[in-house]
C-alpha cells in the first residue's frame, strides 16, 4: 500500500478508535482481572518466551530469507529467541549437522556418521541422508518402507542402540516391532517373512481387534492378540511360511513383536557390533493358505508410497555417503544460523537428532556449540518421537544414552523434550504389563527407575489444533483458550514434574486460512496469551520463515523473495511482542482475567490477557472473536486480599488491529489487502465510569496506569 494511503487508513481507524463510549454501566459487559498480587500466573521476559521456530528450508533460500533485507522484515515483527527444529527425523533420515567428521567404515565411507566437534571453518549448510533401512511406509518427505517394496536384496533393520549390548537391559524390555496395514479387514491366517540377520528368535505374530487404527484414538479402542499359532520360540531366520490359525480370522492390522534376537550380522559386516544386534527383515508378506498349502498373498510390494503400509519400532540409522540427498532441503548450517543475526544474540534453543542418530554425534555438536561459544539455553533430544510411534521405554533408553555422552563433553547442559507433536489429549500407547497407557508417565517412570530423573529439565510439546482440516470457521475460535488449559493440565496430571519448565516449541492454528482472513491473528492471540498464563517457560510461533508457494505464512513474497505485503499473523505478532508486552528483557507478571462478554450458546466472545510490565504500566490484550459485533466493556482490576476495586486512570494507549484494519480481496488464485494496517491508535482517558470500545474481529491493547498503585 502506498504510505499516503496507508496514513489515511491509519488516521481514520485512530479516529474511530478514540470514540470511548461513556453510558450507562448497566449496558457494558465487564473484563476482570485479577490483579491479587500473590495471584501472579506467570512471570517472563518476552524477547526469551516469545518466540519463533526455524525449520529445514529448501534448498538455495537460507542466503535469501537470513539476510537482509529479507531478515529485518521477519525480525521486525518482534518475536525474540528462536528455536531450531530438527526436520530429517520427520522424513526418517540422518542428519549430519557438520559435513567434516568420520565414518565408522572410513574406507567405503558408510556406517555410523560423527560429526567433528573441533570447529574450522564455518559451517553454512547441512543436509540429510534417507534411510537406507527405513520401515515407514508414510511420514513426511516421500520415502518408502523396504519391507514392502518388493526387493528381497533390501531390508528393515531396527535401532542397534535399543538391543542389550547398549541400553544393558535384556532384549525382551524393548521389544521391537514391525506392523502391517492391509487396508481394510480381509481374511487372513498366514504370515510370510523374509528374514534378514539379524533376525528374531523369539516372536509372536499378532492381530488387532479394534476397528480404528491402533495409534492416536484408537491406541485403547482394542487389543493386540497373538494368533493361535502365533508364538514363535525358536526361529531360525531365513524364509518362514506360518500359519498362524486353522480357520481364517477378518484382519486389517498385523504386528509382529520381536523380543530375542540371533544376533547374527547383516550385510555391512562383523566389524561393528551394530551390525549385529536388532532385528532385520527383507520382505513381509501377509494373506492365506489354501488346502493345499499354497500361499496366497495380500500384501502390496512396490518400491512406492503405493505399496501396502508399513510402521515398525525404530529404525537403523546406517547411511552411506551416496545416500546424501541435498534436494530434501537445507538444514541450516549452525553457524551461518548463529552468525546471521536471526537468534538476536538470546540464548537459542538448539536440537539433536536422537532418534536416528548416535550418542558421539550428538554429543560432539552440542560440544561444538559451546565451543563456538554461541549461547545456548536448552537443548530438545530428539523430534516427535510420539509421532514416529517410538514407545516411551525406547526413547527413554536413547535418552539416557545419548545423556551420557553430551554430559560428559558439556556437563551444564539443559537437556529435555521429547517433543510430542501437536495433540488434545495425553499422548497414549499400548499398555504396558501394569496396564499403563500414558507416554509421558511411562517415560518419566523409565528415568526414575534409572535414577535419571535430573537429566529431564524441560517438558516441550507442539500445538495445531487444526492442522489436518482443510479450513477452520469462526467458531472455531472460540475452543483455543480451554485446549491449552486442557491439555497443559493433562501433562501435569500425567507426570510431568513440577519443578521443570514446559515449553511450546512449536504452534499455528493450521487448517487451510488464507492469509486474507484475521482469524489466524485472533487465535495467535490467544494461543499466545493462554499459553503463557498457564505458565509456560515460552511460546515458538511456528512458519516464521516466509515460502513462496505458501500464502498463508508469516510474510507474503513473490517466487524471487521480495516482500508484498503483511498478513494478518504478522501485524498480530507485532500487537503482541511491542504492544502488549514491553519489548526489554525484563520480568512481566502475568495476571489471568474473565470476561462475561457470551453469546447465546455461552461462547465467551472477549478474552483477556493481562500482564504488569516493567514500566510500571498494566496492559489488558482483548480479544473480541465476535466476527459481526463491536462489544463495549469495562475493565476492572480486583484484588481478592484487600477487596478493592482498580481502573486504569489518566491517559490509557490503545491499539487495535483487526477486521477494520484488514481487509482481503481475492483476485483469482491471488489478491491483495486493502487496508492492509497499521494496527489502529488512539489514547483515551481512564476511569471507573469508562467503557471501551472492542471492534468486531480484532486485538485491542488498553495499557496505561492503574489508580491506587
Amino acid at each position: 500500500m502506498a504510505s499516503s494511503v496507508r496514513q489515511c487508513v491509519s488516521s481514520v481507524c485512530a479516529v474511530l478508535a478514540s470514540v470511548v463510549i461513556v453510558t450507562s454501566l448497566a449496558a457494558a459487559q465487564k473484563v476482570t482481572v485479577d490483579a491479587t498480587p500473590s495471584h501472579v500466573a506467570n512471570t517472563f521476559s518476552p524477547p526469551r518466551a516469545l518466540g519463533a521456530a526455524i525449520d529445514r528450508l529448501r534448498t538455495g533460500t537460507p542466503e535469501k530469507l537470513l539476510v537482509d533485507p529479507m531478515l529485518k522484515e521477519i525480525l521486525n515483527a518482534g518475536w525474540g529467541t528462536v528455536t531450531y527444529r530438527q526436520n530429517t527425523e520427520l522424513m526418517v533420515e540422518a542428519w549430519h549437522w557438520n559435513p567434516r567428521g568420520t565414518w565408522s567404515n572410513a574406507e567405503k565411507e558408510e556406517g555410523y556418521f560423527v560429526g567433528a566437534a573441533e570447529p574450522t571453518e564455518e559451517i553454512r549448510h547441512s543436509w540429510a541422508y534417507p534411510l537406507p533401512h527405513r520401515g515407514f511406509s508414510r511420514g513426511d518427505g516421500n520415502g518408502w518402507s523396504r519391507l514392502t517394496d518388493g526387493d528381497l536384496n533390501s531390508y528393515w533393520k531396527s535401532n542397534p542402540y535399543l538391543s542389550k549390548s547398549f541400553t544393558g537391559e535384556d532384549d525382551s524390555l524393548h521389544p521391537q516391532w514391525v506392523m502391517i496395514d492391509l487396508g481394510s479387514k480381509i481374511e487372513v491366517n498366514a504370515i510370510r517373512i523374509a528374514w534378514a540377520n539379524p533376525y528374531a528368535r523369539r516372536y509372536a505374530v499378532q492381530f488387532w481387534t479394534g476397528e480404528l487404527e491402533p495409534f492416536y484414538d484408537g491406541t485403547t479402542k482394542g487389543t493386540w492378540q497373538t494368533y493361535p499359532l502365533g508364538n514363535i520360540t525358536e526361529g531360525k531366520g531365513g524364509t518362514v511360511t506360518l500359519k498362524l490359525v486353522s480357520w481364517m480370522i477378518p484382519v486389517r492390522y498385523i504386528r509382529i513383536w520381536m523380543t530375542e534376537s540371533s544376533n547374527t550380522c547383516d550385510t555391512h559386516g562383523s566389524a561393528d557390533k551394530r551390525n549385529c544386534v536388532g532385528y532385520a527383515i527383507n520382505e513381509l508378506y501377509a494373506g492365506a493358505l489354501s488346502a493345499d498349502e499354497q500361499f496366497n498373498d495380500y500384501v502390496t510390494h512396490f518400491p512406492s508410497r503405493n505399496q501396502t503400509v508399513t510402521w515398525p519400532s525404530s529404525v537403523d540409522p546406517w547411511v552411506a555417503a551416496s545416500d546424501l540427498d541435498e534436494s530434501r532441503g537445507d538444514q541450516v548450517g549452525l553457524d551461518f544460523f548463529f552468525n546471521c543475526g536471526v537468534t538476536r544474540g538470546l540464548p537459542t534453543m538448539v536440537p539433536i537428532a536422537m532418534l536416528y542418530s548416535n550418542p558421539e554425534d550428538a554429543a560432539n555438536e552440542i560440544a561444538y556449540l559451546y565451543k563456538r561459544k554461541y549461547p545456548i539455553s536448552w537443548i530438545e533430544m530428539g523430534e516427535e518421537a510420539d509421532g514416529q510411534h517410538m514407545l516411551p521405554e525406547d526413547y527413554g533408553a536413547l535418552y539416557l544414552q545419548f545423556a551420557t555422552a553430551i554430559h560428559k563433553l558439556v556437563p551444564e547442559a539443559k537437556l529435555g523434550g521429547p517433543p510430542f507433536e501437536g495433540t488434545f489429549e495425553d499422548v497414549e500407547v499400548w499398555p504396558d504389563a501394569n496396564g499403563k497407557i500414558s507416554w509421558i508417565a511411562r517415560f518419566v517412570d523409565y528415568l526414575k527407575a534409572h535414577g535419571r530423573l535430573s537429566d529431564f529439565t524441560f517438558f516441550s510439546f507442539e500445538h495445531y489444533p487444526y492442522q489436518d482440516r482443510p479450513t477452520y470457521s469462526w467458531a472455531d475460535l472460540y475452543p483455543e483458550p480451554g485446549y491449552v488449559k486442557h491439555i497443559v493440565q493433562v501433562w501435569k496430571d500425567n507426570g510431568v514434574p513440577s519443578n521443570i519448565p514446559f515449553f511450546m516449541t512449536e504452534g499455528n492454528i493450521g487448517g487451510g486460512a488464507p492469509p486474507s482472513s484475521v482469524k489466524g491473528a485472533l487465535w495467535l492471540a490467544d494461543y499466545v496469551g493462554t499459553m503463557m498464563g498457564e505458565g509456560a517457560g515460552a511460546t515458538y510461533y511456528f512458519h516464521y520463515m516466509p515460502s513462496p508457494d505458501h500464502p498463508g505464512g508469516f510474510l507474503i513474497v513473490d517466487k524471487d523473495y521480495k516482500l508484498l505485503g503483511y498478513p494478518p499473523q504478522y501485524l498480530a505478532a507485532q500487537v503482541i511482542s511491542k504492544e502488549w508486552v514491553q519489548p526489554v528483557d525484563a520480568p512481566h507478571r502475568q495476571f489471568k482475567a474473565s470476561s462475561d462478554v457470551t453469546d447465546a450458546a455461552e461462547h465467551v466472545l472477549v478474552t483477556a490477557y493481562v500482564v504488569e510490565r516493567p514500566d510500571k504500566q498494566w496492559s489488558v490484550m482483548l480479544v473480541n472473536r465476535d466476527q459481526y459485533n463491536d462489544h463495549a466493556v469495562k475493565v476492572v482490576f480486583s484484588d481478592s486480599e484487600t477487596k478493592r476495586e482498580r481502573h486504569f486512570a489518566g491517559q490509557v494507549d490503545r491499539i487495535t488491529f483487526g477486521s477494520n484494519e484488514y481487509v482481503w480481496h481475492q483476485e483469482g488464485t491471488l489478491g491483495h489487502a486493502d487496508p492492509d494496517g497499521p494496527p489502529s491508535r488512539s489514547k483515551v482517558t481512564g476511569g471507573a465510569d469508562v467503557i471501551y470500545q472492542l471492534p468486531k474481529a480484532s486485538i485491542t491493547v488498553l495499557r496505561g496506569v492503574v489508580g491506587g498503585q
